[in-house]
């Protein structure tokens, strides 16, 4: 599986392969290492594989080899300045964005992962709306917000001005996870202004993207981000929308998706809310004052069918009288594999230091060195 990982990651660089391109690459080929070593000739028995499609594969996979990088080579590169994200060849990728017709080839992560929500067994809820809400939409965003987070809902928004900040906000606020799916880097913040409350999804959620470290905010990235948010949800709620709104791009996707879309009601000459309106003659429910009926028919949703795989035994509790290096170290390991290399890097600690550290914590067996002095917490 860890190879087939590396190929996942391989394919996602070469230009002109999208996530729908490479999913039908995966079911022609019945895996992506497959694929990666089939000659020209095959790729035209694959639909969406035009002539010009196959040379972009041919020149840019000739690159690959020209500059002797195999693609395990290139995934251990990658995870010096990308440790933690997410393939569909990995498990733990969230079964419900998985099973879209576009999931991302690589779903980069920062955070706090909870496995309940990628395997479908916590509820998940988009809530998405204009950047520029009215005193009203501001009021039912974090009522709505708080009643879900109280009753174990997962809000997913996207960081954005607006209602995504209140919703973000309001759920961290009544103690709830919440996930913002984000148009950059995991590690680049946009809105500036948002840098506080990226810091406490951190610790209290979940922050995805399929853009790689240090990738700039791009107007052409967000409409893709809006596919994550709907992916990742049973449902999603738009809570003000004008007529031409992002967030009816979720909808659309959510639609597209087979999931649930609410929206709240308001005044017909509110120009806030003409998308909103929109939506309720497309078939959207209606959200109503009495939020019971709307946690009814949210706990009502059934899930996507699939099977949970097991689910990994939860890291033991770090010791509190842990020596400050030790305690820098171990707290940015989990689950996933990470260099040497990457953790040097992300502590910022002297080689020599973090060696010494990682020995200690597997004598004390609250760390696993791997092949290819990789390291993961127990």
């Amino acid at each position: 599986m860890s190879e087939e990982r590396a190929y996942w990651l391989a394919w996602s660089q070469i230009s002109g392969i999208g996530p729908v391109l490479l999913q039908r690459l995966h079911q022609h080929f019945g895996s992506l290492q497959t694929a990666w070593e089939a000659n020209y000739q095959q790729f035209g028995a694959v639909e969406g594989f035009g002539f010009q499609t196959i040379q972009k594969v041919a020149t840019q996979r000739i690159n690959f080899q020209k500059n002797h990088i195999h693609p395990e080579q290139f995934l251990s590169q990658h995870l010096i300045q990308n440790p933690n994200f997410w393939t569909p060849a990995d498990k733990e990728y969230p079964r419900l964005l998985l099973e879209t017709a576009s999931p991302p080839t690589v779903l980069y992560y920062r955070g706090e992962v909870d496995l309940q929500e990628n395997f479908g067994q916590t509820p998940l809820v988009g809530i998405v709306g204009t950047r520029q809400p009215s005193e009203y939409g501001i009021k039912w965003t974090r009522q709505i917000s708080t009643v879900l987070a109280k009753n174990g809902f997962t809000v997913v928004s996207g960081l954005a001005e607006g209602i995504d900040t209140e919703s973000h906000a309001a759920t961290l606020k009544a103690g709830g996870r919440t996930i913002a799916a984000l148009g950059t880097g995991v590690d680049v913040i946009y809105p500036a202004k948002n840098q506080k409350l990226y810091q406490e999804i951190l610790t209290q959620g979940l922050v995805v993207s399929e853009y790689s470290s240090k990738t700039p905010p791009d107007r052409t990235h967000f409409p893709r981000r809006n596919r994550i948010i709907a992916g990742l949800c049973r449902a999603v709620l738009v809570m003000e929308a004008p007529a031409k709104s992002g967030a009816l791009i979720t909808a659309d996707f959510a639609n597209e998706f087979g999931r649930d879309v609410y929206t709240l009601p308001a005044r017909i000459d509110d120009v806030r809310s003409q998308g909103c309106l929109k939506l309720i003659t497309q078939g959207a429910i209606p959200i109503l004052k009495e939020l019971d009926e709307l946690l009814k028919m949210l706990g009502a949703i059934p899930q996507l069918d699939f099977v949970a795989p097991e689910i990994e035994p939860t890291h033991q509790q770090i010791p509190t009288d842990l020596a400050p290096e030790l305690e820098k170290v171990i707290k940015i390991l989990s689950s996933e594999l990470l260099s040497l290399d990457a953790i040097v890097l992300q502590t910022e600690m002297q080689p020599g230091l973090v060696s010494s550290a990682l020995l200690q914590l597997e004598l004390m067996g609250l760390v696993s060195q791997q092949p290819g002095m990789r390291y993961q917490r127990i």
